[in-house]
């Protein structure tokens, strides 16, 4: 992966996501506060059970999220996506890491730690309530999951997995037919099948360890049409 400026980074983060639902000073804030870092792909950035620490927001690449109930092994839920932050509940609970996040490929990201994050909450007590945002975004996410798997079809499921992924871009998504029937709650056969049939459609192109969608709109309605079968 070519190699992106701090000044670069925060431009990219400042375009999408969290940061452009906070005021500009914040914004500003936590730019000022932040450290870029590199990932190399397969590198964890955090286990369940680390130790709390700061945030963080994806500027390229991509991210693995794995998570589960307490008690349970964390299993792939989703891909973030740049623009995406993650880590807000340790500054919110001062509990230990709750999931697993890796890269998926090459990854930039721009880290705030927690420290700082405290110096800015003593200066502004609004800082707890834009952190907040973060973890509602979340939920919004984890509302989609959720809804998604709630599909009797698994080819509907698939459909809605590719979709909801395609956020990143036009980069292939660094996802294997094991990783996609994970988020899609589908066997590999059903991800096999499925992705031959959007294949022969013209919605996607696919090799054994990346996809690359052609037409997200096409997959969108598939995956929101209902079906009588």
């Amino acid at each position: 992966m070519q190699k992106i400026s701090k000044v670069e980074s925060e431009k990219i983060v400042s375009s999408s996501g969290w940061l452009t639902r906070v005021p500009s000073k914040f914004r500003a804030d936590v730019l000022d506060h932040s450290i870029l870092i590199q990932l190399k792909k397969g590198e964890v950035l955090f286990h369940v059970g680390d130790p709390p620490g700061g945030i963080y927001g994806l500027v390229a690449g991509t991210i693995s999220v794995s998570l589960a109930p307490l008690d349970h092994a964390p299993r792939l839920m989703l891909l973030g996506i740049p623009g995406h932050w993650t880590g807000e509940a340790c500054f919110l609970t001062r509990k230990p890491r709750r999931g697993e996040v890796r890269a998926a490929l090459d990854t930039t990201l721009l880290h705030v730690p927690l420290d700082a994050l405290d110096r800015m909450a003593a200066k502004d007590p609004m800082v707890s309530h834009h952190i907040a945002q973060i973890l509602m975004m979340s939920v919004e996410t984890l509302l989609e999951v959720v809804h998604d798997l709630q599909k009797p079809q698994a080819d509907r499921r698939i459909a809605s997995v590719l979709q909801r992924t395609i956020r990143i871009g036009e980069a292939p998504l660094p996802s294997t037919q094991s990783e996609l029937g994970i988020m899609a709650n589908a066997s590999r056969k059903q991800v096999n099948a499925a992705l031959n049939q959007f294949k022969d459609a013209g919605w996607l192109t696919n090799t054994y360890r990346s996809i690359i969608v052609n037409d997200v709109d096409a997959l969108r309605r598939y995956a929101e049409a209902e079906r009588n079968d």
